[in-house]
């Protein structure tokens, strides 16, 4: 048999399998994901970065970019985003849990990068802080109520008596995941007002849960608080402590999720 038969008969074989590619209807719509990337944190996750106490979380994929909390030294917060390649112009929203220091710390400084924001802040904020925030340009948002600050992303509203704070909710395909700056007014009440105001399964609930002196049996309550509530995965970090932290990682195991700054999660989002 020459060449040029075999060519021939290669050619005939391989033209239904090239006809049956090219007309293969696609298997259906690319998944999309949210990310959440944390950008300030007592620990370290990826090699590079730098810790301090103070906490902040980067959300993109949703309907708009959001900053959760800016940690505490506004260079350091800067240093991480640089290194993470994220450009503050690319963030439309900024949310802050509560007035600690070690979550608005960085605010300012962000703003003098991007003050085209709007930044929701919660009532217990001093009047001059919020003076500085307007002075920037940003817009001011004082929310006294659960609000949805774009679709599938709301804040709790304020809670708490003697520490007034708001945590995020996102919605996503896998279920609400629940992101807390401290927690104090109670990570358990956070999560019961989040089944609320978005009521489906968590996915996951990541973030300072402030629990450095709760004794072991308070941290086992939680603990199952957090199973009889069906939280699937749980991210402790921050305030938390580092023996609660230990405790949710036996309790969880496979769905503990480590965070530290440079953690990246990728969340499948909804379908539009």
């Amino acid at each position: 048999m020459n060449k040029r038969t075999l060519i021939i008969i290669y050619l005939v074989l391989l033209a239904p399998i090239c006809q049956a590619a090219a007309t293969r209807k696609p298997s259906g719509k690319e998944k999309k994901y949210v990310s959440l990337i944390i950008l300030y944190d007592n620990y370290v996750f990826t090699e590079g970065l730098k810790s301090d106490w103070g906490f902040s979380c980067l959300l993109k994929g949703t309907e708009k970019t959001i900053l959760f909390d800016t940690g505490t030294k506004g260079k350091l917060f800067l240093e991480n985003i640089d290194k993470l390649k994220i450009n503050p112009e690319d963030v439309d929203v900024v949310a802050i849990s509560h007035n600690h220091g070690d979550h608005t710390g960085g605010l300012l400084t962000f703003l003098g990068k991007n003050s085209n924001v709007s930044v929701y802040l919660p009532p217990s904020c001093s009047n001059s802080f919020i003076q500085k925030v307007k002075g920037t340009g940003a817009k001011v948002f004082i929310p006294d109520a659960p609000v949805e600050i774009c679709k599938g992303v709301h804040l709790t509203g304020p809670m708490g008596t003697r520490i007034i704070e708001q945590s995020i909710i996102v919605d996503t395909a896998e279920g609400a995941v629940v992101i807390t700056g401290c927690a104090h007014p109670g990570i358990v009440n956070i999560i019961r007002k989040s089944k609320a105001i978005l009521p489906k399964s968590i996915h996951l609930v990541l973030g300072g849960f402030h629990l450095s002196r709760k004794s072991e049996a308070e941290l086992n309550q939680i603990i199952s608080e957090f199973r009889k509530l069906g939280i699937k995965k749980a991210g402790p970090t921050h305030c938390t402590g580092d023996r609660a932290i230990q405790m949710f990682k036996q309790a969880y195991g496979p769905d503990f999720v480590q965070m530290g700054v440079g953690r990246i999660l990728k969340i499948e989002a909804i379908s539009n």
